[in-house]
């Protein structure tokens, strides 16, 4: 069976790319049918953040991500936190210095510090068995180290293939700290083993530190994970996305307005294809059709314009009466007007839901619902349609009549196009020669969320029927 995990810091907020990872790893487990663990990494007890572990957790909730193993949070799991776990790491330590895959070091930061160096020394490797005992017996602070032996590594990754790095670019890495916390390179293969993780997903920057991890395993006895490195995401400068350069992280784009669907469809793309070229997928769906072949190994480019697109394909897919319930506020705080009592705030909704990219743009877009802005007659002149001040008048006035004597039971948006489109026959006009006139005297703008007859039917009979009449005036009629 197909385990992976997601092993987040609680460092801060949730980056872009850490979602991605998670989103990749839950995905790989789901489309077999496997096995999705949560681990909280917190090792490093100085980077921690108030509030960031409870981030962790609202984040995976709110995009679907659902573990099936880890942290005890309302179910019966894990709990898989490292700090938790400190007394697991230390024996694993000893036995690699055992094996002398490890050894104990006693320097301390102040001497690393003055011999200045690139890479560690080694200076504690050969020291006589007496003296590490003698140490360890009076308590001066340790570190253990892993002994990288001389040679080089080669592995595969799915999406990399075969790599093979020269052990000489590697570290001896410190696996337990000084203050008996393991790092997180050394909890991360204990935890992956003793986890039963099939799957090690990650960023391609850990690559070269690969090497590190399989001489782990291998000092161990351990079966190597199947290794799936994803490729760098980069921002619209082309610089790595990272918090260093301002990437945006998941509360960011929920504060802008984003959905977490719409977040969860776009970063899936990220470094992924799909096989039949369809952009648009709930989670459920990229389920069934995840595939780790169709990763690439090329960089990826953040890009918030198809973001917002992606963001509209969402709204446009809700249910009419979820979006009701999303757009309800913007409609409450943008539609003030107190004599505007035609407003049925359903109609307005299912109008502007499939002309927006985000909810904050509603206010904006029905500015001219509760009040008839005031507008030059210029606005019915379009020379794409060969529209004109002339026609305009001529199509109002003909319409005024046919659209009074329409009972209120039929005042709705496939009727009041059929009249406007056999008015328009009448007069020997095209459709839009009728239409835009119409649409320009109901909103008073040069565009606006809806043709003639859907916002004739947000309006209402009466105050459509005002509005025409306000734009026959302006026009010259009577």
């Amino acid at each position: 069976m197909i385990r992976t995990r997601f092993a987040p810091s609680p460092t801060g907020s949730m980056h872009i790319g850490n979602l991605r990872t998670a989103l990749y790893e839950y995905l790989i487990a789901k489309r077999h049918g496997g096995v999705f663990v949560l681990r909280i990494e917190d090792t490093d007890q100085s980077r921690l953040v108030d509030g960031a572990m409870g981030i962790i957790f609202d984040t995976l909730k709110l995009t679907g991500l659902n573990y099936d193993e880890g942290p005890l949070v309302g179910g019966d799991y894990g709990p898989y936190i490292q700090s938790e776990r400190k007394s697991l790491y230390m024996p694993y330590a000893k036995e690699l210095v055992e094996k002398q895959h490890a050894y104990y070091c006693f320097c301390t930061k102040e001497q690393l510090e003055s011999r200045n160096l690139q890479k560690y020394d080694r200076h504690c490797l050969n020291l006589p068995q007496n003296q590490i005992a003698e140490k360890l017996a009076s308590g001066t602070p340790f570190v253990i180290r892993q002994f990288i032996p001389a040679g080089k590594t080669t592995f595969k990754d799915e999406i990399f293939g075969k790599i093979t790095i020269e052990h000489e670019e590697i570290e001896d890495q410190v696996l337990i700290k000084s203050d008996g916390m393991p790092t997180y390179n050394f909890a991360n293969v204990i935890d992956d083993h003793t986890m039963a993780i099939t799957h090690v997903v990650r960023g391609s920057e850990y690559l070269t530190s690969t090497p590190k991890y399989n001489l782990l395993y291998k000092a161990f006895g351990w079966d190597i994970p199947t290794y799936v490195h994803l490729p760098l995401m980069l921002n619209e400068q082309g610089e790595k996305l990272s918090k260093r350069h301002g990437a945006a992280s998941f509360q960011d784009l929920l504060d802008m307005g984003y959905l977490p669907a719409a977040i969860i469809n776009y970063i899936a793309f990220l470094g992924w294809s799909s096989p039949d070229n369809r952009e648009y997928f709930t989670l459920a769906e990229l389920a069934e059709v995840f595939d780790i072949k169709n990763i690439s190994k090329s960089s990826s480019l953040f890009d918030h314009k198809k973001l917002a697109w992606m963001n509209g394909e969402h709204i446009k897919r809700l249910d009419s009466e979820v979006f009701y319930k999303m757009a309800l506020p913007f409609l409450e705080s943008s539609l003030k007007g107190k004599t505007a009592d035609f407003r049925d705030f359903r109609k307005i909704a299912s109008t502007v839901q499939s002309r927006i990219a985000f909810l904050k743009e509603i206010p904006e877009l029905l500015d001219f619902v509760d009040k008839l802005p005031e507008y030059d007659i210029a606005l019915f002149v379009h020379k794409k349609m060969k529209s004109s001040t002339e026609t305009a008048l001529a199509a109002l006035t003909a319409i005024l009549p046919l659209y009074e004597k329409v009972s209120t039971e039929d005042w709705h948006n496939d009727n009041l196009y059929n009249i406007a489109v056999e008015c328009g026959k009448t007069l020997e006009y095209k459709n839009s020669q009728i239409l835009w006139p119409i649409r320009t005297a109901l909103s008073g703008k040069e565009s606006s969320p809806g043709g003639a007859s859907e916002l004739c039917e947000m309006f209402g009979k009466e105050e459509s029927l005002r509005r025409i009449g306000v734009a026959i005036g302006k026009l010259g009629g009577t």
